[in-house]
């Protein structure tokens, strides 16, 4: 209950709606509320969360809303940034806004209903006419970003030309970066005058929690070293487990056998498609910070419209690889290094269903392995050429 007026208050302080009759001719837009326990990497609770969201499924396109893109920083454009901390050796902090989308401003007319629970006692019929975008509407990560981005150039920042969530102000020999995932903000300086600088400017605008030094963001484990930095998804990878009942499982040397060729398998017997593809989404986030298992992930990931048992079996393989390796990561280390070297190779026919080859790459800026993918070819090679 004390989480869910904190949330009210919040939308009192930033001004989100009025209190309205409601209108005659225009539709409204149903509210719920949410509850999630915020944890850190060691799983303890830090504090119990009430978000009041809109039923935003409710809202039709060009009425209700228009526009909703809104861009978000690629996980390889975080690694790119770990990488260049190491390279220029500075240290990365992080905040986040508290309720972000409660600052972006609205430009359609938009009515919601009253939360469940907090009607107004003289009026129990009226609505709330939106001023702000509010967590559940489609247009509120846009009028988020614009918000937010429109404030950061003000402040004398230059916008990435290509990742447009990053943002870099120079200051005679020293430079700012900062990098923007929703409603957190990833920042580091040469100099870090610059980065006080700019968190009392994010303070002066928007209400901030700041956590200190980048260590646990987006399920990524970060440990800054004075010899570099290394990330991992061990807490991920124990959740994962627990969540598939596989932490009694053996554990396995290698994610996948080196013979193995899996197929459609139309006479197998098929196993439950639903948890299938929950294994495989969550492999392929794992494969943030664990290469070693993005072929064999990428592999299983083709027969999830029809999985059989035999599919089940390779994914559990992995599974139970992970549990040996938990500790795995990716080691990033200081150095005067940052030249960009490309890897790329193909196996040949080794798809048995369409005997098309599989493509594999990766990239390094210095020693830092930043980006790599498997993916099967569109077309079939006739040669290894």
């Amino acid at each position: 209950m004390i989480a869910m007026q904190e949330e009210l208050n919040q939308f009192e302080r930033s001004e989100v709606w009025e209190l309205v009759p409601r209108p005659q001719n225009q539709s409204v837009i149903r509210t719920r509320w949410a509850f999630r326990n915020k944890m850190d990497e060691s799983s303890i609770i830090i504090r119990n969360k009430a978000r009041l969201v809109a039923q935003g499924f409710n809202q039709e396109e060009g009425i209700d809303y228009e526009e909703t893109f809104a861009p978000v920083a690629r996980l390889e454009a975080i690694r790119m940034l770990l990488a260049f901390a190491c390279f220029k050796n500075f240290v990365l902090y992080q905040m986040d806004v508290k309720s972000a989308f409660l600052n972006g401003f609205i430009n359609e007319e938009v009515y919601v209903e009253q939360p469940l629970g907090f009607q107004s006692f003289n009026f129990p019929n009226h609505v709330f006419k939106l001023k702000k975008t509010f967590y559940g509407l489609k247009q509120a990560p846009r009028a988020w970003y614009e918000r937010l981005s429109k404030f950061i150039l003000k402040k004398g920042f230059k916008m990435g030309k290509i990742d447009t969530t990053l943002f870099i102000k120079t200051k005679e020999n020293d430079m700012l970066l900062v990098q923007i995932y929703v409603d957190d903000i990833i920042f580091g300086a040469t100099n870090v005058s610059l980065c006080e600088e700019f968190s009392k400017c994010m303070h002066s605008e928007f209400e901030m929690s700041m956590i200190g030094e980048l260590n646990f963001f987006l399920g990524l484990q970060i440990k800054q070293l004075k010899e570099g930095i290394f990330i991992n998804q061990a807490k991920y990878i124990r959740d994962l487990l627990k969540r598939f009942n596989m932490e009694e499982a053996k554990t396995m040397k290698t994610p996948m056998s080196s013979s193995i060729k899996l197929n459609n398998d139309e006479k197998g017997k098929s196993v439950n498609s639903t948890m299938y593809r929950g294994m495989i989404g969550s492999l392929l986030y794992l494969t943030t910070s664990r290469p070693d298992i993005m072929y064999s992930v990428c592999l299983c990931a083709r027969f999830q419209s029809c999985p059989k048992e035999s599919h089940l079996s390779a994914v559990k393989q992995i599974l139970r690889y992970l549990k040996g390796t938990m500790d795995i990561g990716l080691w990033y280390p200081k150095g005067d290094n940052f030249e960009l070297i490309g890897f790329s190779d193909a196996n040949f026919a080794c798809c048995k269903v369409e005997r098309k080859s599989t493509s594999g790459t990766c990239h390094f800026l210095g020693h830092s392995l930043v980006s790599w993918h498997s993916k099967e070819q569109n077309s079939v090679a006739l040669s290894t050429a």
